[in-house]
């Protein structure tokens, strides 16, 4: 994987990964806080044999004899039978705890080091038990009780007491910490990023859809309760972002340019109606003969959205009961058209492919420049698909962070198996911080824009 992978995933989880640290750097405080002070004193000691003639050969078997038990006592150190000599019976484990013994490499020295809370203590102890220590091998290195002992046991540099303590160790401790959590919050980070199979990209979306990406709508806090374009006189990203799948979908087939079309997602709340109006918006304040259709037929949301009266519409054309003139209403200063779906119908995907909705198309293909039909969700009926066999082409949204690859392969290949042409798609709800990776931004501001006056037909 690249570098640069890793920094855009640190950068899109930088809250979770300043939490850890948080968390790291106040548990490492805690930590050295509530562990108690260790000290530690060292002593060190010469083991040595004792001649008994004075030769030379005497004195070599003698040096030979202190390196060959200079292993041994260095365990004999931490014994009970020597740390009794030093402390109360009821203290010997503790002491056996903190005390380290071993032999010097390649000489006969024993060094011992003894760790204590408290700074005089240690060095007490060191040298107590070094004397104790030389004591007792005096004794038990003697053949006979009245005979010199074959090896000696020399303090040759007594414990001092220690000025600062080997534990605990606050930059060690939050080094440790930060280094640990950074670790750990990044393998969980990549671990998700791996699991999570919902389209985030661009890229992503294009290649699960098989289709370009013809549109990228930021997030905006208050697009929930004012999901318009026309709030603030048109100026924000998401109308900037709108114009953009405008002029895109201008340019999606010269020789081919749809004429209906419809919108839909792969699952509900995925932002396929907010996307149908919107669009719809823009393309007739461009200048263009728009119809928008609420084709949903199950869960009609034009009519709320636009704020218009909806009990009469499409159905009501379908089953002879009503003119298409009588029911399309002209909304808005751009005077764009709105077919609303009527009365919700028993039997919607029945209705949406009769030959009704055929010659109904028609008549508005030859009245309007573009026909928008808002289409119910692809995946849990099968009404957007019959649209879709229906229309000259099919607008996917897809929204970020929700919509799932396996889904939009599903609806990609279910448009597939009818023919449906699919135009492009549109990644829709992707949060501010997301939208430097996909563009240029919108740092320009929003002043005058000369609208295009440019119909599909023409």
């Amino acid at each position: 994987m690249e570098l640069l992978y890793y920094v855009r995933l640190a950068r899109r989880n930088w809250p979770l990964i300043l939490l850890s640290l948080v968390v790291a750097v106040s548990a490492a405080v805690a930590v050295t806080a509530n562990t108690p002070p260790k000290y530690v004193a060292t002593i060190s000691m010469l083991v040595s044999g004792h001649d008994k003639e004075g030769s030379l050969s005497t004195a070599y078997q003698a040096g030979i004899l202190s390196a060959q038990r200079v292993q041994s006592y260095a365990t004999l150190l931490s014994t009970r039978r020597v740390l009794s000599r030093v402390t109360d019976d009821a203290d010997v484990e503790r002491l056996q705890a903190n005390i380290t013994a071993e032999a010097v490499p390649g000489t006969v020295l024993l060094r011992a080091t003894v760790a204590d809370p408290v700074p005089k203590r240690a060095a007490e102890l060191a040298n107590d038990l070094g004397a104790s220590f030389a004591d007792l091998i005096d004794q038990i290195e003697r053949p006979t009780s009245s005979s010199r002992p074959t090896v000696k046991v020399t303090v040759v540099d007594h414990a001092e007491v220690p000025q600062e303590p080997v534990s605990p160790k606050p930059l060690v401790n939050l080094v440790l910490a930060v280094l640990l959590a950074l670790l750990a919050v990044m393998a969980v980070i990549v671990v998700r990023d791996h699991l999570d199979t919902t389209i985030k990209t661009p890229e992503a979306l294009q290649e699960a859809s098989g289709s370009s990406t013809l549109g990228i709508i930021g997030y905006e806090r208050d697009a929930k309760h004012q999901p318009l374009i026309l709030r603030n006189n048109g100026r924000s990203s998401r109308s900037e972002a709108f114009r953009t799948l405008r002029t895109n979908l201008q340019f999606i087939g010269v020789d081919r340019q749809p004429r209906s079309l419809v919108v839909t997602s792969c699952l509900p709340s995925e932002g396929k109606s907010s996307t149908s109006v919107n669009l719809a918006i823009t393309l007739a304040q461009a200048g263009w003969r728009i119809v928008l259709v609420d084709g949903d037929l199950r869960r009609p949301t034009i009519p709320r959205y636009l704020g218009i009266e909806g009990n009469t519409g499409l159905t009501d054309v379908l089953i002879d009961r009503a003119r298409l003139k009588e029911v399309i209403q002209v909304w808005g200063e751009p005077g764009m058209s709105v077919l609303p779906s009527g009365q919700i119908p028993p039997n919607p995907s029945e209705l949406l492919g009769s030959g009704g909705m055929r010659e109904v198309l028609t008549q508005l293909t030859e009245t309007y420049d573009m026909v928008i039909i808002d289409a119910p969700p692809l995946l849990p009926v099968t009404d957007a698909a019959t649209l879709s066999a229906l229309c000259d082409g099919t607008l996917l949204v897809s929204r970020h962070g929700k919509t799932r690859r396996e889904h939009m392969v599903r609806a990609a290949a279910l448009l597939a198996s009818i023919n449906a042409r699919v135009v492009g798609t549109v990644l829709n709800f992707v949060p501010p911080r997301h939208e430097t990776y996909f563009g240029y931004g919108y740092g320009y501001g929003y002043g005058y824009e000369p609208e295009v006056k440019r119909p599909v037909g023409v």
